[in-house]
């Protein structure tokens, strides 16, 4: 198959482009896992809060304007077809500039700070993203843009089981970082999970899961069982929309799997709150 070119201006008009629409529209499988949850709600105050919640997202299309204060951390996921050539320059270093643009153009609050403890300089333009790229078949570019508030993100949690922990251990570790999250992590939530891989592949796979299309349950029948399980007993667990009290916690749970060593049992937890801003596009 001959390589196909993709010029990077292409890559920050897109990358610009997304990470207005993603802090602009909620995305419709989020809004209609978020009516529904209005409709099971039995508490009062969840209940107004959810349709408060609706609300919102409508005023923030209708406006142009940002669903939340916080516009996040921008998280970049890749999917790099091999037979794709970006050319005209560094496809990070154009990602980077989408965002930059992304976050100017739109009027989008910059949270990033140049050095985790030492100063505390804000960037102004929220770079850098942080880049997850995975290399597929193909001579497409998938690029998909996650704008991570930090309030669920501080929620998010991971350990390093043992196999004897098992299935068990894990949907105990879950249950326990949502109860400890609390409202927080501003519910109702997404509750991504990762299982399996290493220290550094687990938080990874906790942070892709939060991206799948709610309602969308794993091909594989093990995790799907599990999400059902995870789900039911997070809702059993009162939190409630924005933690008042009630039967939605969670309007989802996705649960990410890979192959691990024999010794280990590697669990994380990413939390996405109910502003679940994701967009993508294929080139």
């Amino acid at each position: 198959m001959a390589v196909r070119e993709i010029p990077v201006e292409q890559i920050v008009e897109a990358v610009s482009r997304l990470c207005r629409e993603a802090n602009n529209y909620l995305p419709k499988d989020v809004v209609l896992a978020l009516e529904g949850a209005r409709q099971k709600e039995e508490s009062r105050a969840g209940k107004r809060i959810l349709g408060l919640i609706l609300e919102n997202a409508q005023a923030a299309a209708a406006e142009e304007a940002p669903l939340c204060q916080d516009t996040g951390t921008t998280v970049v996921f890749l999917k790099v077809g091999q037979d794709v050539h970006v050319v005209g320059g560094s496809l990070v270093e154009a990602i980077n500039e989408g965002v930059r643009r992304g976050y100017q153009e739109g009027f989008l609050r910059k949270s990033i700070l140049n050095h985790p403890f030492a100063n505390g300089k804000n960037t102004g333009d929220n770079t850098p993203a942080v880049v997850h790229p995975e290399i597929v078949e193909g001579d497409r570019l998938r690029i998909g843009v996650l704008t991570k508030g930090g309030g669920a993100e501080n929620m998010s949690r991971m350990a390093m089981l043992v196999p004897s922990d098992g299935r068990e251990g894990v949907a105990k570790f879950v249950l326990e970082t949502v109860d400890k999250a609390g409202g927080n992590g501003c519910p109702p939530n997404i509750v991504g999970v990762g299982i399996g891989g290493t220290y550094d592949m687990v938080t990874y796979l906790a942070k892709k899961a939060i991206t799948r299309p709610v309602g969308q349950p794993s091909p594989d029948p093990d995790n799907r069982a599990l999400e059902q399980e995870l789900l039911e007993k997070i809702n059993d667990l009162g939190i409630g929309p924005l933690g008042f009290g009630g039967r939605v916690t969670a309007i989802a749970v996705h649960v990410e799997t890979y192959p691990c060593h024999i010794a280990s049992l590697p669990v994380a937890v990413n939390l996405q709150c109910h502003s679940a801003r994701y967009k993508e596009v294929v080139l």
